[in-house]
């Protein structure tokens, strides 16, 4: 009969080697939340640039775009400064948009419609990669990335394959 001790054992070992499956994901961020891609309120032009700013956006996450009657395009910076919509490099009106973040950088959004750029419905969403450095005195920014999550868990993995084999190992052999 396999003792108390071993039963604990083996399903600490089963649990380590199951982190390394684990999937280390992307995220998506809904644009603007439950009211969705729409024209600002005339005293709140800046809604959506405040709201890409308070995020930390990921080479690998995406951004969905819900709308109704609308558009979204990503443009160039000179065309998003001049809300300038006839150079797209990506354009949608299906209403429910989502674009992949495929490279570090900035990313120039607006819609489509005559007036609504004008009207505060753009936004930049600035891209960073997870090895890239922070603002904050040339950290590195993996903190809240994918890779310092494996990272984590593979450390996390280590000491406890240590600890688990060390109780094995006594038990087996004293």
């Amino acid at each position: 009969m396999i003792s108390s001790t071993m039963q604990m054992s083996l399903f600490l070992m089963t649990i380590l080697s199951s982190l390394q499956f684990l999937p280390v994901s992307s995220f998506e961020y809904q644009i603007g939340g439950n009211e969705g891609w729409v024209v600002p309120p005339a005293n709140d032009t800046g809604i959506y640039n405040d709201w890409a700013s308070e995020n930390r956006f990921q080479v690998g996450d995406t951004v969905r775009f819900r709308y109704r009657k609308d558009s979204v395009m990503e443009v160039s910076v000179e065309d998003y400064k001049k809300c300038n919509s006839s150079h797209p490099n990506f354009f949608s009106n299906t209403g429910n948009d989502v674009v992949h973040l495929n490279r570090s950088g900035s990313f120039y959004f607006m819609s489509g419609v005559s007036g609504h750029c004008e009207k505060g419905q753009r936004m930049i969403v600035k891209v960073v990669s997870s090895d890239q450095e922070n603002d904050s005195g040339g950290e590195k920014s993996a903190a809240a990335s994918p890779s310092a999550l494996v990272l984590s868990f593979g450390v996390l993995k280590a000491v406890l394959t240590q600890l688990v084999m060390s109780h094995v190992a006594s038990y087996v052999f004293f």
